[in-house]
Formats: structure tokens, C-alpha cells, sequence
């Protein structure tokens, strides 16, 4: 099905009418605007949700789920980076034993090595202890529902706590997944044959393509459990997620899932913000989770450590982080998922898509 202007025109202001809904915004809100120079009723309802914590963790409510979970997600990619696979197993159990629970994976990610690693790593109990998530790239049903059956034997499980459709980056992507013979049909036989229990999707993109999949997806009476996105110090500036797409996700009880608080350490290279105003800037957003890629053990501490020093940031220094990071975020140029293809591995591998 070709997506034409039309169609995105009328998806685009059947979203817009229901951020409009959307209740004004709390303190990082109100630094948004007066960063803007716009009114807070205009931005994203920004009040940082109630966090429970358990030691040295925090857990927040994952949407309308009932479930609860870490504050911090275990990123999956970066997991099967490393050339030593018992290193990345030890990384995985350390992170579970201090309180990690949600488990970020993909069934492109390193060509399986991601999944094989970390379905090594839960063994011996370690599977029960978490909200186990991972992502499907095929769009039609045939494609999706082998590459989730793949992931199942790779993780050693027998069902996800969360399965998304991966990378949805092209405003053709939602016409394909909920075409007849689409995806959206394997995960819901998957969920129907309890192999999967909440569905939902991602990318990396644009906001307009998340939008479009959120609209395409309620026409087929679908509402997604989690969404997973870039949220950044950088966002806030350029082709905003923040601004566009968490508020409708908000009001619809939608878990937003933020991922790319570093940019893959491109945004820490603008040499304007450190990695743990990176992580409390996303963890004082409305989220779930914040999904953070951790490859070496002295990354995972880092994690630990935004945790159990996170305090929600003030109005005030919010403000002065966004006035820090807006001349270098202006043009996307440390946000490189949104301006090139670098992050685009279907785009690399089309076959993928089936």
C-alpha cells in the first residue's frame, strides 16, 4: 500500500488532537517551553512518574500493564560487541543480582550473538528474575513469526514479556505490518499461543513515523503496550520524540521506552554533557525505562550509579541543560539515527524485512 499525503496529513491531526487533550505540563515541561518561548500547555506532560526503590534500584509502572520495572533496561546490542561472550554473561548476571530487571535484545542484533548470550546468561534461575523483551524485523507474517520463534530458541525461553516490531523508520513501514498477511497477524497468533504477552514497537527515525504507526495501528483496534524511542538532552531540539510523540503515548497508557541517551556516545562527543546528565535528563522524563547499552562492567556501574544518585531534575536545571545542548543539537548532527543511515540495519539488510 502506498502511504500518500493525504494519509499522513489525516494521521498527523488525529494525534495532534489527542496530545491537545493532554493535561499541562510539570516542571521539566515548563523549562521546555522556557527554553522555546512557548506556552507549557504546548509541550509534553513532563512530570517525572513515581519511582518505587528496592535497594540500590528504582522501578517505575511499565504503562497500563500492572508490571513493574527497572528504571534502568540492560541494552542488548551492545552486549554481543565484545569478543569475549563469558564477559558479557558475567555483565548480564551482575546487572539482574543489582536489580536490573528489563532485558533489551533484538533478533538482528550481531546477527544472533546478542540473544545467544544473554539467553546463556539466564540460566540457572536468572530468566524468572526479569521482563524479558526483544524485537522481530520481518513485516510480513511468515518473516515475523520465524524470526520470533528464532529468538525464543536463541533466549532459551519459552515466551516473551514483550516482543515490538523493530527499526520502524519509513511511513510505509505501519502499511506493511498491518497489511492482510502482515506482521501484526504473527504477534497476535503469538500471543494467542502464549509465546508473547505484550506487544509493541520502535524506531529511531522520525516522529512522524511513530505517529503514522500509532494512528494505522488504532484503525486495525490495536494499542500497543510499549513504545520505544530516542530521548535525549538533544531531542528536545531537533525532529522531537519528546515533544510529539511521548504525550500521546501518555495519554493512550502506553509505556514509553527511551533508548539513545547517549547517541551511542555520539552526543557525548558535542563535549557539552556527561553521561550521567545524559541518564537523568531521560530518567526525569515521563518513561518506563531507560534502555541504555552496556558492554564493559565499568558501564554497568555507571548505570547503578545514575540510579542511586538520581534525584528528578528541577525546572531550573533543566533549562540550563537544554540552553547548553541546543546550538550543538540544532541541526541533528550528534543525533545521527535521525539524519543518516548509520543505524539503519534494515536498510543494510532488506532481506530481513521478508
Amino acid at each position: 500500500m502506498t502511504t500518500t499525503r493525504r494519509d499522513f496529513l489525516a494521521a498527523s491531526a488525529s494525534i495532534a488532537g489527542i496530545a491537545a487533550g493532554v493535561a499541562a505540563a510539570g516542571p521539566l515541561g515548563q523549562a521546555r517551553a522556557a527554553e522555546s518561548g512557548t506556552s507549557a500547555k504546548s509541550h509534553p506532560p513532563l512530570r517525572t512518574p513515581a519511582s518505587v526503590r528496592k535497594g540500590d534500584m528504582l522501578y517505575r509502572a511499565l504503562g497500563r500493564t500492572g508490571e513493574q520495572v527497572s528504571l534502568i533496561g540492560l541494552g542488548g546490542h551492545h552486549l554481543g560487541r565484545s569478543d569475549d561472550e563469558a564477559e558479557s554473561i558475567r555483565i548480564v548476571r551482575r546487572a539482574i543480582d543489582q536489580g536490573v530487571t528489563f532485558m533489551d535484545n533484538s533478533w538482528d542484533y550481531n546477527r544472533g550473538a546478542s540473544e545467544i548470550r544473554m539467553g546463556k546468561a539466564l540460566r540457572d534461575g536468572y530468566r524468572d528474575k526479569v521482563f524479558l523483551m526483544s524485537k522481530i524485523d520481518g513485516r510480513s507474517r511468515l518473516a515475523a513469526a520465524q524470526q520470533l520463534d528464532e529468538s525464543l530458541r536463541r533466549l532459551q525461553t519459552d515466551h516473551l514479556d514483550l516482543l515490538q516490531h523493530h527499526e520502524v523508520i519509513r511511513l510505509e513501514d505501519p502499511d506493511r505490518i498491518f497489511a492482510a498477511g502482515g506482521a501484526h497477524e504473527a504477534l497476535r497468533d503469538a500471543q494467542k499461543a502464549g509465546k508473547v504477552r505484550y506487544v509493541g514497537f520502535t524506531g529511531h527515525k522520525d516522529p512522524a513515523v511513530h505517529l503514522r504507526m500509532l494512528e494505522i495501528a488504532k484503525r486495525h483496534g490495536v494499542r500497543f503496550d510499549a513504545v520505544q524511542m530516542p530521548l535525549n538532552v538533544m531531542d528536545a531540539h531537533f525532529r522531537s520524540f519528546g515533544h510529539q510523540v511521548l504525550p500521546v503515548l501518555l495519554a493512550e497508557g502506553i509505556a514509553p521506552l527511551g533508548m539513545k541517551s547517549m547517541g551511542d556516545t555520539f552526543i557525548l562527543k558535542s563535549g557539552v554533557v556527561t553521561p550521567l546528565e545524559c541518564l537523568h535528563y531521560t530518567m526525569t522524563l515521563p518513561v518506563s525505562v531507560v534502555i541504555t547499552g552496556i558492554d564493559r562492567m565499568e558501564i554497568l556501574d555507571q548505570a547503578i550509579e545514575a540510579v542511586k544518585t538520581f534525584e528528578p531534575m528541577t525546572a531550573a536545571q533543566v533549562t540550563a541543560l537544554l540552553a547548553r545542548t541546543a546550538t550543538p543539537a540544532a541541526d541533528g548532527a550528534y543525533e545521527l539515527f535521525k539524519t543518516t543511515n548509520l543505524f539503519d540495519s534494515t536498510a543494510r539488510n532488506p532481506a530481513w524485512l521478508g
